[in-house]
């Protein structure tokens, strides 16, 4: 993988790009006249990031767009939460203002920002994710995104991305030491028309969760472990969630009540 910038970046852009070339271990090219395409062909396995003003960007050889960090339906989401309306997850996990949650699957940190908001400065959520480049670019993107709101600006700065394994950093915890466990797997059963999942699939870490890690979960947390997945998913049963279907959407989630 080759990290670049665009043509002209400025001293922050630089900065940043040296940073990500340290941590993901891979090089810094000056971006010249060179296109994305050029690019690519240049890096060995098709891979490159380039770091522009206002986000940082993953490009697949595989991929027809980029993969970059949005808060996307997540800002809905909290657009309603902060009219006063209700959202499925917080009801259902029972987040309230001060809780500490843990998001063991962060991805792009969607369900993350919903929780840091519903958590409030006074909660905390802490953003699992296992690869390297998935992890980098969104907690670049938590630190730099702007949207119109303070308040969920504020809400995507208080998220704390790892990257690591899910089951050591849940083994590493003390018992009761968060309120909610919440899990977003890649789906064993793709919704195959959420095409913007596609860049996301490719880079994202598809293991099933197992039994310990579920173990493990119940034994951190104080009140829920959440799961989310396919409506007509068997993981719901396999790792003894009670699921709870969501109106008509495809997606529904698990419940283990703590």
């Amino acid at each position: 993988m080759i990290i670049t910038t665009t043509a002209k970046p400025s001293a922050r852009a630089l900065e940043q790009a040296g940073r990500l070339s340290a941590e993901l271990a891979s090089p810094l090219k000056a971006r010249g006249n060179l296109t994305v395409a050029k690019l690519l062909t240049l890096s060995q396995d098709k891979k490159l990031i380039v770091v522009t003003e206002e986000e940082v960007r993953y490009y697949d050889g595989q991929a027809e767009t980029p993969l970059y960090f949005h808060p996307s339906m997540a800002f809905v989401r909290v657009k309603r939460l902060r009219r006063g309306e209700t959202d499925p997850l917080v009801q259902l996990s029972g987040c309230e203002e001060g809780d500490r949650i843990i998001d063991c699957t962060a991805g792009l940190a969607s369900d993350s920002l919903v929780f840091s908001y519903a958590a409030g400065p006074a909660g905390s959520v802490t953003a699992i994710e296992s690869e390297p480049v998935l992890c980098a670019l969104v907690r670049e993107g938590l630190a730099a995104y702007q949207t119109s709101l303070a308040d969920v600006n504020e809400a995507m700065r208080r998220i704390n991305m790892k990257c690591m394994n899910h089951l050591d950093y849940l083994r590493s915890l003390p018992d009761n030491s968060a309120d909610i466990v919440y899990f977003d797997p890649m789906f064993r059963q793709p919704i195959n028309e959420s095409s913007s999942m596609e860049p996301l699939r490719a880079i994202a870490n598809m293991d099933a969760l197992t039994d310990e890690v579920i173990e493990q979960a119940k034994r951190v947390a104080t009140k829920t472990v959440v799961l989310k997945e396919h409506q007509a998913s068997g993981e719901f049963a396999r790792l003894g969630f009670e699921r709870r279907h969501v109106n008509t959407s495809k997606i529904a989630y698990g419940v283990i009540q703590l």
